[in-house]
């Protein structure tokens, strides 16, 4: 076996020299494809981590050997193919990529594909349901995409939308890797999830580029005055830009458009300053005896202490901890 370990060492699928069981344990994690070494004379080394959440997932896959994998289209998700190390030769539709530590590969679920990981090519690959991710789509749009959604092959990971995207992959990682709790509450992974999507729509080209990138219709004060009273009639629930947009009937990128023109802040940056200010009001009103600055940060909505503390000092100018005890 490789002495190099693999990221999400804690999360270990599978480890394997045999061709077929390394087909099996793959395809039963993605979906069923062909998979035969490219050197017949070559020894397979294949091991597999996963951390696998509600709507997205992260795997690390090597297969220790020069391989080919036929997969033809994958339907029902995407992936981002990150080299940990090596290269892999990726062709899906007209497009062809030699993949590198800085060329990631992202690969849509209606073009057939195929691919040639080279040995000593282990890949971080980040996994995302279709109906989640062109639900995502369909909320920046304000409409239903008609489309099926189609990424450009290639993702330079040298550029800063594609590095912001890649951050948010490093720091589900290291909370999967650390055993921490911050993926565990359905509330932050659904942020975290929906963040990813976000990002990774806005940052890699797609059919749908031109239209997430054009002007977006004006939201009229009414559509931004019903954002707000939502907002402050439900502060502890875990809305998203989209569940507000959705809500009011108007796009998300057209609502942040509203909120930026009309009241110079954002629609979560409005919903932490609702938090903030419930919060504050629960810890004038209440002791030490009566509650504790986490109770009352979870009960707004505030799933980390030390940014809630910083925001808290930021608007109030003291220590959540400070409002309790007087």
């Amino acid at each position: 076996m490789s002495a190099r370990p693999l990221p999400l060492a804690a999360y270990e699928r599978f480890r394997t020299h045999d061709l077929d069981e390394a087909r099996a344990e793959v395809g039963e994690a993605f979906c069923p494809h062909g998979l035969r070494l490219a050197d017949h004379g070559a020894r397979l080394d294949s091991r597999m981590n996963a951390a696998v959440f509600d709507r997205t997932g992260l795997y690390c896959l090597d297969y220790g050997a020069d391989v080919v994998i036929t997969p033809g289209a994958l339907e029902s998700f995407f992936l981002v193919q990150i080299p940990l190390a090596g290269v892999a030769e990726v062709t899906q539709g007209r497009e062809r990529v030699v993949s590198t530590t800085e060329l990631a590969t992202v690969l849509s679920a209606t073009e057939r594909l195929s691919m040639r990981w080279r040995a000593g090519a282990p890949h971080l690959v980040a996994w995302f349901d279709r109906a989640a991710l062109e639900a995502r789509l369909g909320g920046l749009l304000g409409r239903e995409p008609h489309r099926p959604l189609v990424f450009s092959l290639g993702m330079d990971l040298t550029q800063p939308s594609s590095r912001s995207w890649l951050s948010i992959v490093d720091m589900i990682r290291r909370d999967a890797e650390t055993d921490g709790d911050l993926l565990r509450r359905p509330p932050v992974l659904k942020q975290v999830e929906g963040l990813l999507m976000t990002q990774l729509l806005l940052a890699q080209p797609s059919n749908y580029t031109p239209a997430l990138t054009s002007a977006q219709p004006r939201v009229a004060p009414r559509a931004v005055k019903r954002a707000m009273e939502l907002i402050e009639a439900h502060p502890a629930e875990p809305l998203t830009t989209g569940d507000v947009a959705a809500a009011v009937g108007v796009g998300e990128r057209a609502l942040y458009e509203g909120f930026r023109r009309h009241l110079n802040t954002t629609p979560m940056s409005y919903l932490r300053d609702v938090r903030l200010d419930r919060a504050h009001a629960e810890l004038t009103a209440c002791g030490p005896d009566a509650t504790s600055v986490t109770d009352v940060a979870f009960q707004w909505g505030f799933v980390h202490l030390g940014r809630f503390a910083r925001a808290y000092r930021e608007r109030f100018g003291e220590n959540p901890s400070a409002t309790l005890r007087r």
